[in-house]
């Protein structure tokens, strides 16, 4: 059985004040930390005041939503090193996301450097791969998502993915309220599962994929009912506390 994980992107989101009454509403709550691991990643400014505030019991995990391609110091203005979150208490930081692919031009090969970058500070990378619109209205989203994935595989090894995560985040289907129904999500992770495993079955078998794209408490419980399905990259949901944790609930009980 795979240990889930739910991690909380609150892409550019925040304020002081927010970051004190998210603390408030996680406050006095556990999870079945055997079950479900929690991530939280807000933007970097508030790295520290959230890590900071969170309760030992929830064991929630720290995480950046981007980091440097760089690993050694220099003349990089307005970037962050993964050592520099690894320094502030990072654990994972999120590598490939769409948002980024598209609107900061991040090519593969730039997400496979972040990927190498974060595990080299001792990171765990959150991977995301995933679909435009038009790639699968195309009958091209298996290839756009294999090309992805190939691209971090062929730099990182597939000894690369013991410690790492991976996010099927189809673009059509984030921010936009609409979610790809439980057998689609299935078919992506099992085929994302299945390119890994011709290399390196062992590493496949253990490999959390999680499901990123309008995650919301209604969908929650379907989406995790599917067994290559071990858990999602919450957005705009994972900005109320208590439904980032009704989702987290649903993913631990996913795991029977």
């Amino acid at each position: 059985m795979r240990r889930a994980v739910v991690a909380a992107n609150w892409k550019m989101h925040g304020s002081r004040t927010m970051v004190r009454e998210y603390l408030s509403g996680l406050r006095g709550h556990a999870l079945e930390h055997d079950r479900v691991q929690l991530v939280l990643c807000p933007p970097m400014v508030y790295l520290p005041a959230l890590g900071g505030g969170l309760e030992p019991s929830l064991q929630a995990g720290l995480g950046a939503q981007d980091c440097s391609s760089e690993s050694d110091d220099g003349a990089y203005t307005g970037e962050v090193s993964a050592r520099m979150l690894a320094d502030m208490g990072c654990k994972y930081v999120i590598v490939g996301h769409s948002e980024r692919r598209e609107r900061c031009y991040e090519d593969d090969a730039r997400v496979a450097a972040k990927f190498l970058a974060a595990q080299s500070a001792g990171l765990t990378p959150i991977l995301c791969v995933g679909e435009t619109a038009e790639e699968r209205d195309a009958g091209r989203a298996e290839q756009a998502v294999s090309r992805q994935f190939e691209a971090v595989i062929e730099r990182a090894g597939a000894a690369g993915f013991h410690a790492a995560l991976l996010a099927y985040e189809p673009v059509w289907a984030i921010g936009t309220g609409r979610s790809a129904t439980p057998e689609i999500a299935q078919s992506m992770h099992a085929l994302l599962r299945a390119a890994l495993a011709r290399r390196d079955a062992q590493t496949a078998s253990k490999l959390r994929i999680l499901y990123g794209g309008s995650v919301k408490t209604g969908n929650a419980a379907s989406l995790f009912s599917q067994a290559e399905i071990d858990g999602a990259l919450v957005g705009g949901a994972s900005l109320v506390p208590e439904d980032l944790l009704a989702i987290a609930a649903a993913a631990a009980a996913g795991t029977d």
